[in-house]
Order: structure tokens, then C-alpha cells, then sequence
């Protein structure tokens, strides 16, 4: 019997040049998704200079994560969308912000990307799903694949917290009558 889907927790890894237009950022993103509910402060970005030359450098990593859940099918979409994102944000030739949709659930992390590879899934609209992070004995795990920043201890963490926040956004929704 096919079932709906349960709705998964909106995640956006943000790589961003200018810190300045951080607020901005966080603004257009509420205005897509709703609420921020967590973001984790401005790191460096030193895990590849892959960015270097159109977005310049020093770059800076930040996830956030968004208060109302979404429905998996749509992260597709989100992804067209954050593209359009990261274009109004275009100065000169380059991108200056790099917005990475993933969508978080009790046992994984999934990141939505343009680009094919033999562990990608195709989803729709051009747009494939990665099995980035796999949640087994109570931590987030790497695969072979994984991005460096998405294996490192921080982000794991982040992701962990935030998994607990959806854990009981999760209760509340079984709970309504």
C-alpha cells in the first residue's frame, strides 16, 4: 500500500562570501520557507578553493534549519528555487552565496543537487537527491562520497540537534487530533 509521505525537516547549508549580505540572505530565505529555527555561526570554508574564483575568498559555511516541515517530494523544487536565490545575489560574474537545500528525517540527510553522479538519484526537474549522511547508533555517519564539510564533527553535531528539534516537531503533529 502506498502511504504519504512524512514530512522532513528543511536544512540549507550556505556557503557566503560577503557576510554582509547575510541578512539579507536569512530575510529572502524566511520569505520562501518560514521561520529559522537554528543556524550555526560563520565558519571558514577550508575544506577546497572548488569556490575560489567565482565566489572569492575567505568563503564561510553556515546551516540552517527551518521551522515548518516540508513534504520530501518537494525538494526538487526548493532546489530550482535556492537557485533563483543565489542569483539575485550575483555580483560581477560570479555568485557570491551557494545555497545547498537537504532535507533532514529520523534516519538520513539528503542533499539536492544539479549535478549526476552513480550515487545520485534522479528526482525531478533536472534536480537528483545524495544520500549524504546516514543516522545509525545515535550519530550521523559519512559515506564514501560525503562532502569534507558535511563528515566534519561540527556539522554532524548541528545535524544531530537539529534532528532532536524534529523528533519533536514529529511528536506534536501525532498528537493533534
Amino acid at each position: 500500500m502506498v502511504k504519504s509521505y512524512v514530512p522532513e525537516k528543511l536544512v540549507m547549508g550556505i556557503l557566503i562570501s560577503d557576510l554582509d549580505m547575510l541578512r539579507g540572505l536569512k530575510l529572502k530565505l524566511k520569505a520562501l520557507w518560514g521561520e529559522l529555527d537554528s543556524c550555526t555561526e560563520a565558519v571558514e570554508f577550508r575544506y577546497t578553493d572548488y569556490y575560489n574564483a567565482e565566489m572569492g575568498s575567505p568563503l564561510y559555511r553556515i546551516f540552517c534549519s527551518f521551522t515548518t516541515l516540508v513534504n520530501p517530494e518537494n525538494l526538487a523544487k526548493i532546489k530550482l528555487k535556492s537557485n533563483e536565490v543565489e542569483n539575485r545575489f550575483i555580483r560581477g560574474s560570479g555568485r557570491v552565496i551557494n545555497l545547498d537545500p537537504g532535507i533532514l528525517s529520523q534516519s538520513k540527510f539528503i542533499l539536492a543537487t544539479t549535478k549526476n553522479n552513480a550515487h545520485r538519484i534522479p528526482m525531478s526537474l533536472g534536480i537528483y537527491g545524495e544520500l549524504t549522511l546516514q543516522y545509525r547508533n545515535g550519530e550521523f555517519r559519512d559515506l564514501e562520497w560525503t562532502y569534507p564539510d558535511y563528515r566534519g564533527q561540527a556539522a554532524r553535531q548541528y545535524l544531530l540537534s537539529v534532528r532532536n528539534t524534529y523528533k519533536e516537531q514529529l511528536k506534536s503533529i501525532s498528537h493533534k487530533p
